[in-house]
């Protein structure tokens, strides 16, 4: 018997199994213990990352012209769902919460619950690599600070393709808005330490043959650099779009 992963709607906490593809179940989370994890992670998007999701979301939405826009979006990996809750404000679509741990949910509901956007988020435990979607079902999906904690890289961003409409864009990646103040960028790399220290040149470089192996030629790599902040990493992103469909 195939097992079908549960969607969870924030109103009403109600389950239901739409739109979902069977026969892909998720991988076990890694963490060692996933409720202390997202217990940290909700800390962290409620002081040190606060000031990244507002003006990320704005950016989003004026990029990939999603003012007003219906549909369906998806953030995997989005955790606390703090973005999700800021997108709602700037977007007519309905957002999911695609994460590997659980024990966010929770927080997650009460979140856009008290934000007024209950109504217009859901949640499903999913794995990157084996994204519980059907075929050409997103408008958009994005994923801040997620991709470099994934199993396999390459699986993931495929998935994503995979699950992406004709025509749909995706935006993926780690770190901070462009629009972000200097001083502020500089006061959150100060609090995370030496752990969030890679090398943009070798990520852009492997991110760039991740797209190519997987056959997506419409992509752009994105280093941010603020003025006056050449001293502090805005992180790097990946944009892709999927070829839209005949008569599209």
């Amino acid at each position: 018997m195939l097992r079908r992963p549960i969607l969870a709607a924030a109103a009403g906490a109600v389950a239901c199994c739409v739109l979902i593809a069977p026969g892909r179940a998720a991988d076990k989370p890694r963490q060692r213990d996933p409720k202390q994890g997202a217990e940290r992670m909700v800390r962290a998007s409620r002081t040190t990352l606060a000031p990244v999701y507002a003006p990320l979301a704005a950016q989003i939405a004026k990029d990939f012209r999603l003012a007003g826009k219906k549909g369906i979006g998806i953030d995997v990996g989005s955790g606390p769902g703090t973005l999700i809750v800021e997108l709602c404000k700037r977007t007519g679509l309905h957002w999911i919460n695609a994460d590997i741990n659980p024990h966010f949910f929770a927080h997650f509901f009460r979140l856009a619950e008290s934000k007024g956007v209950a109504h217009r988020v859901s949640a499903v435990y999913a794995d990157a690599g084996a994204l519980p979607f059907r075929d050409d079902y997103a408008d958009v999906i994005v994923s801040r600070g997620s991709y470099h904690f994934w199993a396999d890289r390459k699986k993931g961003f495929g998935e994503i393709c995979r699950v992406l409409k004709p025509g749909g864009a995706a935006y993926v990646g780690r770190g901070f808005p462009r629009d972000l103040p200097v001083e502020t960028a500089r006061r959150i790399r100060a609090k995370q330490g030496k752990g969030m220290k890679y090398d943009r040149g070798k990520e852009a470089d492997a991110l760039r043959k991740i797209m190519t192996d997987l056959g997506i030629r419409d992509f752009r790599i994105h280093v941010p650099k603020a003025p006056g902040g050449q001293d502090v990493s805005y992180g790097i992103w990946v944009e892709f779009h999927k070829p839209a469909g005949k008569g599209e």
